[in-house]
């Protein structure tokens, strides 16, 4: 059985027991957390799809960790007017283990 589900401008596809990593969500660790924004869910019976978000349906998850990614490095460069820019970025981001989908 899995799940697609839709939170923080991203979509995912989950099943039980995964490990995700999310947008950051103001949550603390070992915290229950609920994603209602579910786009399909799949499983032995067949598969369900919203329009655009299925009614009743909910992915159950636990945050494990805030971390932030590995950096990212920007470079800008103009090759006759000595013009170059670097500049660095690191998105933070939300492990959550998954619990439970239920449709």
């Amino acid at each position: 059985m899995y799940a697609v589900i839709q939170t923080g401008g991203k979509q995912y596809r989950v099943s039980e027991g995964d490990i995700v990593r999310v947008e950051l969500i103001e949550s603390e660790p070992k915290q229950a957390v609920v994603f209602d924004q579910v786009l399909m869910v799949a499983n032995e019976g067949g598969v369900k799809v919203g329009k655009p978000v299925l009614t009743g349906a909910k992915v159950e998850a636990e945050v494990i960790r805030h971390d932030r990614a590995k950096k990212v490095i920007i470079f800008k460069k103009k090759r006759t007017t000595t013009y170059q820019r670097t500049q660095g970025h690191r998105q933070g981001f939300t492990e959550v283990r998954i619990k439970g989908i239920t449709a």
